[in-house]
Protein backbone atom coordinates (compact mmCIF):
# COMPACT_ATOMS: atom_id res chain seq x y z
CA UNK A 1 0.00 0.00 0.00
CA UNK A 2 2.66 2.21 0.60
CA UNK A 3 4.29 2.47 -2.77
CA UNK A 4 0.84 3.21 -4.34
CA UNK A 5 0.90 7.10 -3.74
CA UNK A 6 4.75 7.05 -5.42
CA UNK A 7 3.25 5.52 -7.88
CA UNK A 8 0.77 7.97 -9.14
CA UNK A 9 2.56 10.75 -8.34
CA UNK A 10 5.41 9.63 -10.82
CA UNK A 11 2.16 8.66 -13.56
CA UNK A 12 0.88 12.28 -13.18
CA UNK A 13 3.56 14.42 -13.15
CA UNK A 14 5.19 12.93 -15.94
CA UNK A 15 1.86 12.34 -18.08
CA UNK A 16 1.25 16.41 -17.26
CA UNK A 17 4.96 18.06 -17.66
CA UNK A 18 6.69 15.66 -19.98
CA UNK A 19 4.12 14.34 -22.46
CA UNK A 20 2.95 17.07 -24.54
CA UNK A 21 0.60 15.23 -26.54
CA UNK A 22 -1.52 16.10 -23.84
CA UNK A 23 -0.91 19.80 -22.69
CA UNK A 24 -2.18 22.03 -25.68
CA UNK A 25 -3.78 23.08 -28.91
CA UNK A 26 -2.89 20.90 -32.05
CA UNK A 27 -3.44 20.66 -35.96
CA UNK A 28 -5.12 22.49 -38.42
CA UNK A 29 -8.89 22.90 -39.24
CA UNK A 30 -8.40 24.04 -43.15
CA UNK A 31 -4.88 22.86 -44.59
CA UNK A 32 -5.35 24.87 -47.58
CA UNK A 33 -5.93 28.58 -45.99
CA UNK A 34 -3.45 28.00 -43.05
CA UNK A 35 -0.17 29.03 -44.41
CA UNK A 36 -1.54 32.55 -45.16
CA UNK A 37 -3.52 33.15 -41.65
CA UNK A 38 -1.86 34.62 -38.56
CA UNK A 39 -1.20 32.69 -35.24
CA UNK A 40 -4.07 33.45 -32.64
CA UNK A 41 -2.89 36.17 -30.54
CA UNK A 42 -3.88 34.34 -27.39
CA UNK A 43 -5.04 30.56 -25.83
CA UNK A 44 -6.30 29.60 -22.90
CA UNK A 45 -7.79 26.50 -21.62
CA UNK A 46 -8.53 24.72 -18.14
CA UNK A 47 -8.58 21.24 -17.88
CA UNK A 48 -10.22 18.80 -15.27
CA UNK A 49 -7.89 15.94 -14.41
CA UNK A 50 -9.22 13.15 -13.32
CA UNK A 51 -7.54 9.64 -11.84
CA UNK A 52 -9.94 6.48 -12.16
CA UNK A 53 -12.92 8.53 -12.13
CA UNK A 54 -12.16 11.06 -9.59
CA UNK A 55 -11.32 14.82 -10.13
CA UNK A 56 -7.63 15.60 -8.51
CA UNK A 57 -6.86 18.98 -9.88
CA UNK A 58 -6.76 21.20 -12.59
CA UNK A 59 -4.41 21.82 -15.89
CA UNK A 60 -4.22 25.11 -16.96
CA UNK A 61 -2.55 26.08 -20.35
CA UNK A 62 -1.77 29.61 -22.05
CA UNK A 63 0.28 30.50 -25.54
CA UNK A 64 1.00 34.13 -26.83
CA UNK A 65 1.92 35.13 -29.69
CA UNK A 66 3.56 38.18 -30.83
CA UNK A 67 4.72 38.94 -34.22
CA UNK A 68 7.41 36.04 -35.10
CA UNK A 69 7.80 35.10 -31.23
CA UNK A 70 5.92 32.40 -28.67
CA UNK A 71 5.73 32.27 -25.08
CA UNK A 72 3.84 29.25 -23.29
CA UNK A 73 2.31 28.23 -20.26
CA UNK A 74 1.23 25.31 -18.34
CA UNK A 75 0.27 25.20 -14.70
CA UNK A 76 -0.68 21.78 -12.65
CA UNK A 77 -2.45 21.52 -9.20
CA UNK A 78 -2.96 18.09 -7.99
CA UNK A 79 -4.31 16.82 -4.61
CA UNK A 80 -5.44 13.51 -4.11
CA UNK A 81 -5.67 10.78 -0.82
CA UNK A 82 -7.84 13.62 1.16
CA UNK A 83 -5.36 16.26 0.71
CA UNK A 84 -2.24 14.38 1.54
CA UNK A 85 -0.58 14.18 -2.26
CA UNK A 86 -0.29 17.98 -3.19
CA UNK A 87 1.97 18.24 -6.45
CA UNK A 88 1.86 21.21 -8.41
CA UNK A 89 4.13 21.96 -11.83
CA UNK A 90 4.81 25.41 -13.79
CA UNK A 91 6.13 24.51 -17.30
CA UNK A 92 7.09 27.44 -19.14
CA UNK A 93 8.75 27.39 -23.27
CA UNK A 94 9.65 30.35 -24.97
CA UNK A 95 10.95 30.62 -28.84
CA UNK A 96 10.41 32.04 -32.13
CA UNK A 97 8.07 31.05 -34.96
CA UNK A 98 9.37 30.75 -38.51
CA UNK A 99 6.42 30.17 -40.30
CA UNK A 100 4.29 27.36 -38.61
CA UNK A 101 7.65 26.02 -37.04
CA UNK A 102 8.27 26.77 -33.59
CA UNK A 103 12.42 26.86 -32.60
CA UNK A 104 12.10 26.90 -28.78
CA UNK A 105 15.18 29.68 -27.18
CA UNK A 106 13.95 28.44 -23.26
CA UNK A 107 12.43 26.17 -20.91
CA UNK A 108 11.69 26.18 -17.30
CA UNK A 109 9.81 23.37 -15.07
CA UNK A 110 9.77 23.99 -11.45
CA UNK A 111 7.73 21.34 -9.47
CA UNK A 112 6.85 21.47 -5.63
CA UNK A 113 5.04 18.83 -3.34
CA UNK A 114 4.95 18.89 0.61
CA UNK A 115 8.31 17.43 0.78
CA UNK A 116 10.55 18.84 -1.79
CA UNK A 117 10.70 21.48 -5.11
CA UNK A 118 12.87 21.12 -7.80
CA UNK A 119 13.36 22.83 -11.48
CA UNK A 120 14.75 22.37 -14.63
CA UNK A 121 16.24 24.42 -16.96
CA UNK A 122 16.94 24.44 -20.53
CA UNK A 123 18.90 26.24 -23.42
CA UNK A 124 17.72 25.92 -26.80
CA UNK A 125 19.25 26.50 -30.68
CA UNK A 126 18.40 25.36 -33.86
CA UNK A 127 16.30 22.89 -32.02
CA UNK A 128 19.40 21.20 -30.29
CA UNK A 129 19.54 21.59 -26.31
CA UNK A 130 22.53 23.86 -25.54
CA UNK A 131 22.33 24.23 -21.80
CA UNK A 132 20.78 21.81 -18.59
CA UNK A 133 20.58 22.66 -15.13
CA UNK A 134 18.42 20.77 -12.67
CA UNK A 135 18.19 21.79 -8.97
CA UNK A 136 18.50 19.94 -7.03
CA UNK A 137 21.39 18.32 -8.96
CA UNK A 138 20.45 15.45 -10.93
CA UNK A 139 21.82 11.99 -9.96
CA UNK A 140 20.89 9.61 -12.50
CA UNK A 141 19.75 6.39 -10.54
CA UNK A 142 21.02 2.99 -11.37
CA UNK A 143 19.46 1.34 -14.72
CA UNK A 144 18.51 4.52 -16.05
CA UNK A 145 19.45 4.21 -20.13
CA UNK A 146 21.83 6.97 -20.41
CA UNK A 147 20.97 10.72 -22.59
CA UNK A 148 23.45 11.00 -24.73
CA UNK A 149 24.89 14.09 -26.93
CA UNK A 150 23.07 12.84 -30.20
CA UNK A 151 20.05 12.54 -27.93
CA UNK A 152 19.69 16.20 -27.59
CA UNK A 153 19.41 17.21 -31.69
CA UNK A 154 16.44 17.96 -33.45
CA UNK A 155 14.36 18.52 -30.64
CA UNK A 156 11.23 19.80 -28.81
CA UNK A 157 10.82 20.69 -25.35
CA UNK A 158 7.06 19.37 -24.13
CA UNK A 159 5.38 22.49 -24.39
CA UNK A 160 7.25 23.73 -27.65
CA UNK A 161 6.03 20.53 -29.53
CA UNK A 162 2.89 21.53 -29.02
CA UNK A 163 3.23 24.16 -31.04
CA UNK A 164 4.95 21.61 -33.57
CA UNK A 165 1.49 20.23 -33.94
CA UNK A 166 -0.63 23.30 -33.69
CA UNK A 167 -0.50 23.44 -38.22
CA UNK A 168 -0.96 20.64 -40.72
CA UNK A 169 -0.66 19.87 -44.14
CA UNK A 170 -3.27 17.43 -43.73
CA UNK A 171 -6.75 18.28 -43.04
CA UNK A 172 -6.25 15.06 -40.56
CA UNK A 173 -4.45 16.21 -37.41
CA UNK A 174 -3.55 12.90 -36.46
CA UNK A 175 -0.85 10.89 -38.46
CA UNK A 176 2.69 12.83 -37.09
CA UNK A 177 5.71 11.96 -34.77
CA UNK A 178 7.40 14.23 -31.98
CA UNK A 179 10.98 14.04 -30.93
CA UNK A 180 11.07 15.86 -27.13
CA UNK A 181 13.62 15.72 -24.28
CA UNK A 182 11.81 17.17 -20.93
CA UNK A 183 15.03 17.41 -19.29
CA UNK A 184 15.27 13.88 -18.02
CA UNK A 185 13.84 11.95 -20.86
CA UNK A 186 14.55 11.56 -24.54
CA UNK A 187 11.09 10.40 -26.38
CA UNK A 188 8.98 9.84 -29.75
CA UNK A 189 5.59 10.03 -29.65
CA UNK A 190 3.51 9.07 -32.80
CA UNK A 191 -0.14 10.18 -33.17
CA UNK A 192 -2.67 7.94 -36.16
CA UNK A 193 -6.09 8.35 -37.07
CA UNK A 194 -8.40 6.15 -34.59
CA UNK A 195 -12.11 7.12 -34.85
CA UNK A 196 -13.91 9.78 -35.01
CA UNK A 197 -16.73 11.21 -31.59
CA UNK A 198 -19.24 13.81 -30.96
CA UNK A 199 -18.66 16.27 -28.51
CA UNK A 200 -21.74 17.95 -26.72
CA UNK A 201 -21.88 21.29 -25.02
CA UNK A 202 -24.21 23.06 -22.97
CA UNK A 203 -23.50 26.27 -24.72
CA UNK A 204 -23.69 26.04 -28.32
CA UNK A 205 -20.03 27.39 -29.55
CA UNK A 206 -21.01 27.63 -33.00
CA UNK A 207 -17.60 25.48 -33.70
CA UNK A 208 -18.42 21.59 -35.59
CA UNK A 209 -18.74 18.95 -33.07
CA UNK A 210 -17.14 16.41 -34.01
CA UNK A 211 -13.52 15.54 -33.42
CA UNK A 212 -10.74 13.57 -34.43
CA UNK A 213 -9.41 10.36 -31.61
CA UNK A 214 -5.51 9.99 -32.11
CA UNK A 215 -3.80 7.04 -30.78
CA UNK A 216 -0.64 8.32 -29.27
CA UNK A 217 1.93 5.74 -29.47
CA UNK A 218 4.89 6.43 -26.86
CA UNK A 219 8.15 5.27 -27.49
CA UNK A 220 11.01 5.81 -24.97
CA UNK A 221 14.88 6.53 -26.23
CA UNK A 222 16.69 7.71 -23.47
CA UNK A 223 16.72 8.79 -19.78
CA UNK A 224 14.06 6.44 -18.86
CA UNK A 225 14.41 2.86 -16.93
CA UNK A 226 13.59 -0.30 -18.30
CA UNK A 227 10.96 -1.69 -16.26
CA UNK A 228 7.50 -2.93 -16.15
CA UNK A 229 6.08 0.19 -15.93
CA UNK A 230 7.96 1.75 -18.96
CA UNK A 231 7.48 -1.50 -21.11
CA UNK A 232 3.46 -1.01 -20.62
CA UNK A 233 3.00 2.47 -21.09
CA UNK A 234 5.28 1.76 -24.80
CA UNK A 235 3.46 -0.94 -25.02
CA UNK A 236 -0.11 0.21 -24.69
CA UNK A 237 -2.56 1.06 -27.64
CA UNK A 238 -5.04 3.05 -25.27
CA UNK A 239 -3.16 6.66 -25.26
CA UNK A 240 -5.16 8.94 -26.94
CA UNK A 241 -5.88 12.35 -27.52
CA UNK A 242 -9.39 13.84 -28.75
CA UNK A 243 -8.79 17.04 -31.17
CA UNK A 244 -11.90 19.29 -31.82
CA UNK A 245 -11.90 21.24 -34.85
CA UNK A 246 -12.10 25.19 -34.50
CA UNK A 247 -12.17 26.58 -37.89
CA UNK A 248 -12.76 29.92 -36.93
CA UNK A 249 -9.07 29.66 -35.68
CA UNK A 250 -7.69 27.80 -38.09
CA UNK A 251 -6.73 24.90 -35.46
CA UNK A 252 -7.89 21.75 -33.53
CA UNK A 253 -8.05 22.17 -29.62
CA UNK A 254 -7.77 18.76 -27.41
CA UNK A 255 -10.86 17.66 -25.66
CA UNK A 256 -10.09 14.58 -24.06
CA UNK A 257 -6.80 13.26 -23.32
CA UNK A 258 -7.13 9.93 -21.79
CA UNK A 259 -3.61 7.75 -20.47
CA UNK A 260 -3.42 4.33 -18.77
CA UNK A 261 -0.83 3.71 -15.83
CA UNK A 262 -0.21 0.79 -13.90
CA UNK A 263 -2.33 2.24 -11.44
CA UNK A 264 -5.37 3.50 -13.00
CA UNK A 265 -6.28 5.54 -16.20
CA UNK A 266 -5.83 9.30 -16.10
CA UNK A 267 -7.88 11.76 -18.11
CA UNK A 268 -7.95 15.52 -18.94
CA UNK A 269 -11.33 16.92 -20.22
CA UNK A 270 -10.97 20.67 -21.26
CA UNK A 271 -13.77 22.53 -19.31
CA UNK A 272 -13.26 26.09 -21.14
CA UNK A 273 -11.29 26.99 -24.04
CA UNK A 274 -10.63 31.13 -25.25
CA UNK A 275 -9.31 31.79 -28.62
CA UNK A 276 -8.15 35.45 -29.47
CA UNK A 277 -7.88 35.86 -32.86
CA UNK A 278 -7.20 38.93 -34.65
CA UNK A 279 -11.06 39.32 -35.91
CA UNK A 280 -12.96 37.46 -32.76
CA UNK A 281 -12.59 35.78 -29.67
CA UNK A 282 -13.69 31.91 -29.80
CA UNK A 283 -15.43 30.68 -26.51
CA UNK A 284 -15.83 26.60 -25.94
CA UNK A 285 -17.16 25.01 -22.99
CA UNK A 286 -18.83 22.09 -21.73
Amino acid sequence: MASKPVSFKSRIASIIAALPLVAGIAGSASPSAHAAEPWPGQIQAVYRVEFNGFDIGTFEFNANVNGATYALTGDAKISALLGAFRWQGATRASGALAGDAPKPAGYTFDFATSSKTGSIKMGFAAENVTSLAHVPPYFQPPGIINVREQHLKGVLDPLSAVMAISRSDNANPCGRRLSVFDGKQRFDLMLSFRRQERISEQRPSGQPGVAYVCKVKYTPIAGHKVSEETRALAMSNDIEISLRPVPSANLFIPHSITIPTGAGTARLTAQSVRIVTRSEQIALGN
